[in-house]
């Protein structure tokens, strides 16, 4: 076991949308969400975890969903006086919360500011209203653009929005035509991605017609070229900085960092003494709310470290530092190197110094290379 102690983040999950999205496969649900029932039973669920941390500070925060801006700014409010009577916060620590245009109300940004919020991640989706409504979206364009404009004005200068590709009936030109979009309302990150089909969604069971692998490829291309233009980096799989404006909390995900979750249905990982725990909380909210002391579930010891931190880590357009894959896994870093050669000999990963990064040819195919990669491994 390892004695490197990765840096900590939070997750918190709220599950309530005003409507589930026929493409979504989180653990989110219809309804009226119980803010001040939802407040006590997310405190009383941290309480349970605090034992774990040996008092380590937090370095992001991550309110996911569901639609987090369901809840007023009062709630978060109040719930940031409860984390920090808990937890130190890093006096820079990164606060993120999802917003969905379509929920809301005039001046809730500034309240979600004055809260200690202080990155916004705002689900636009796409700005085609054709597009919106096969997406099931509750909102239009010009309740995105205002949710964009609303957040600047509100102080916030790091948000990012969130754009899919490969919608159906989208053409590469209208996919295009959403990435200007968004470029006009001067975000400082895109997170910029391909719908997929996943099972447990109302997709799944209909599938709609999207564009082919031929037309996907090109519009992937000419998006990659047009945010490059506009002075954003690709980092990551999907995700597009200004620079200095990637995201801290995502980046400690993909680089095998721990994170505590709390909330109904939230996941974490935690890097322990004599063992590394990975954890869920119960899913549906009225089982969360009824029991929230007892809600870690489904604990299950990581047995394949290395494999799990490379199955992120390679989406990383810089890749990974091989000495922190060994720190963090307990694999040797002569090991990890033998089990990379072959792939560097073909073309799919290169060095550079410390660091196995994917090449243009390995991201292009990097399910087929971690499926290799793995099996060398076992």
């Amino acid at each position: 076991m390892s004695t490197d102690t990765p840096p900590l983040s939070l997750y918190v999950h709220v599950p309530w949308c005003v409507r589930k999205c026929p493409y979504c496969d989180f653990n989110s649900h219809e309804g009226d969400p119980q803010e001040d029932a939802y407040l006590r039973a997310l405190l009383t669920d941290l309480d349970q975890d605090l034992p774990l941390l040996d008092g380590r500070p937090v370095e992001t925060v991550f309110i996911g969903g569901g639609t987090p801006s369901l809840m007023g700014a009062g709630f978060y409010r109040d719930l940031f006086l409860g984390l920090r009577d808990r937890l130190t916060l890093a006096d820079d620590a990164e606060i993120t919360l999802e917003a969905n245009p379509g929920t809301l109300e005039a001046g809730r940004f500034a309240g979600f500011r004055e809260a200690g919020i202080n990155r916004l991640s705002i689900g636009v989706q796409s700005f085609h209203p054709d597009h919106l409504r096969a997406l099931g979206r509750i909102h239009g364009p010009d309740q995105a653009r205002a949710a964009a404009l609303e957040a600047r004005a509100a102080g916030f200068d790091n948000f990012n929005l969130d754009l899919m590709h490969a919608l159906p009936g989208q053409s590469t030109g209208q996919a295009l035509d959403d990435l200007r979009a968004a470029l006009e309302l001067e975000p400082t990150h895109l997170s910029w991605y391909e719908l997929t089909i996943e099972p447990n969604t109302a997709f799944y069971r209909a599938p709609p017609t999207q564009p082919d692998g031929d037309d996907r490829a090109d519009t992937e291309e000419a998006g990659f070229a047009l945010l490059a233009d506009a002075g954003f980096r690709r980092y990551e799989v999907s995700a597009f900085a200004r620079p200095g404006r990637e995201c801290r909390h995502n980046l400690n995900y993909w680089r095998f960092g721990d994170y505590l979750g709390i909330g109904a249905g939230a996941h974490g990982k935690l890097t322990l003494p004599d063992r590394r725990l990975r954890y869920q909380k119960t899913r549906l909210p009225a089982h969360y709310l009824a029991d929230p002391a007892a809600a870690r579930r489904h604990q299950t010891v990581i047995e394949a470290p290395l494999q799990e931190a490379l199955l992120n880590g390679l989406r990383l357009l810089d890749g990974v530092s091989i000495n922190t894959l060994a720190a963090r896994s307990g694999v040797a870093a002569a090991t990890i190197e033998d089990a990379l050669a072959p792939f560097r000999a073909q073309g799919l990963l290169v060095e550079h110094g410390d660091r196995a990064a994917c090449t243009a040819l390995g991201l292009r195919h990097l399910d087929t290379v971690l499926e290799r990669l793995f099996e060398r491994l076992v």
